[in-house]
């Protein structure tokens, strides 16, 4: 494949979609899952302007209508957030026009965005998250498992296909100085970096910001600050416990996830695909995977996370419940190759606990076969689009 190669994305329809009833669109998502690639694939017949780039921050400051009026038929603003008075000015302007798709807004940033969306485009703006790719939108793609954990699935690194570790190290230099700078006052870099590490090897487990915070060296207030950041950059999902009344359910706090395991490997130490075989992490490292498959194939398809976990009185786990409207599908996530007898045992027990809310069940694990046994599902890790 070369480097200028297009893999469409499954955001697409929706986004178009969206382009004919609303004034505005927003795609945010972390830096490098191909926010501009794909709003300049999309949108090619628009103007394409850069707020990263000083000069034209600089004229977007001082003179946000003027700004403006040098795209009469709209444009794409990237990195818009960097602008932050621009906002107004495009109310102002959309409402004029009342032309439906006529500016596109990026941004890495989900609070300044969000910040700027809410207070001046309300009701003028559709949402959109773009995540690395997904399983789905690399279909035919030959990388082993643990080569697809290794290298995650940032653009980037698949169609450039640089050197991992120098590429991820690159990333996190980026990160830190470029967004943690911009959104909170961190003195010490390495302290962050630190943090980041942690929740690495964290993801997968309940939060516990008071441990986190106490093994970073940091108060438990800097720690829910810092997890924030993280958050609203797409680095990490916060997981939330089941919500409805089940009886047995008592966990409140939710789970920590990386939305990338090349990253989260990278944090890891991990330096070849090889090591993740018998990495005491193997287990976290995909079940993160799993997860964020999952918040993938939702925010592509532009809805919010249906997803949750439960966990009950006596420990019992269910690793992921997908909620379907009037069902609740139990998933159970295994690293494993092969199969084990006892794999779906959990499974079972949740389902009679369920009742009539119980969907159906479904086992993703490590190996190359899928296939249906006594009502559940036992999914092959390549064939988890087909789950979605």
């Amino acid at each position: 494949m070369t480097s200028t190669a297009y893999i469409p994305r499954s955001l697409t329809e929706v986004v178009l979609r969206n382009a004919e009833a609303f004034p505005v669109i927003s795609i945010t998502g972390p830096r490098q899952s191909g926010k501009t690639t794909f709003v300049r694939h999309v949108f090619p017949e628009k103007d394409y302007v850069s707020l990263e780039d000083p000069d034209v921050r600089l004229s977007a400051q001082r003179d946000p209508r003027g700004f403006l009026s040098r795209y009469p038929d709209g444009a794409i603003l990237d990195e818009v957030q960097r602008a932050p008075d621009l906002f107004s000015y495009l109310q102002s302007r959309v409402d004029e026009s009342s032309v439906m798709g006529e500016f596109v807004l990026t941004g890495s940033q989900q609070f300044e965005l969000l910040s700027g969306v809410t207070q001046s485009l309300a009701g003028r703006v559709a949402m959109h998250v773009l995540l690395p790719f997904s399983r789905g939108e690399l279909a035919g793609s030959e990388r082993s498992l643990e080569r697809t954990l290794f290298e995650g699935s940032y653009p980037p690194v698949f169609v450039r296909k640089p050197e991992i570790s120098t590429w991820y190290d690159n990333y996190l230099q980026t990160y830190l100085e470029r967004d943690v700078r911009q959104i909170i006052q961190v003195r010490n870099l390495s302290t962050f970096q630190g943090f980041l590490r942690l929740c690495a090897g964290r993801s997968g487990q309940l939060l516990n910001l008071s441990s986190l915070g106490a093994d970073a060296g940091i108060t438990h207030t800097t720690a829910r600050e810092w997890i924030s950041v993280l958050k609203a950059s797409y680095i990490i999902h916060l997981l939330p416990p089941h919500h409805r009344n089940f009886n047995k359910r008592i966990i409140k706090s939710p789970k920590l996830y990386f939305l990338d395991t090349g990253l989260m490997c990278a944090l890891l130490g991990i330096e070849t695909p090889d090591q993740i075989h018998s990495h005491p992490l193997r287990g976290a490292i995909f079940e993160s995977w799993v997860v964020s498959e999952f918040m993938k194939e939702r925010f592509h398809a532009g809805k919010r996370s249906n997803l949750s976990f439960w966990r009950s009185r006596s420990g019992m786990e269910v690793d992921l419940l997908v909620d379907r409207g009037e069902t609740l599908d139990p998933i159970e996530i295994k690293s494993g190759k092969t199969t084990a007898r006892d794999f779906d045992r959990v499974l079972r027990q949740w389902m009679d606990i369920g009742g009539r809310v119980a969907g159906r069940g479904v086992v993703v694990y490590g190996g190359e076969d899928s296939y249906t046994e006594n009502g559940i599902r036992f999914s092959s890790w390549k064939d988890i689009a087909e789950l979605m």
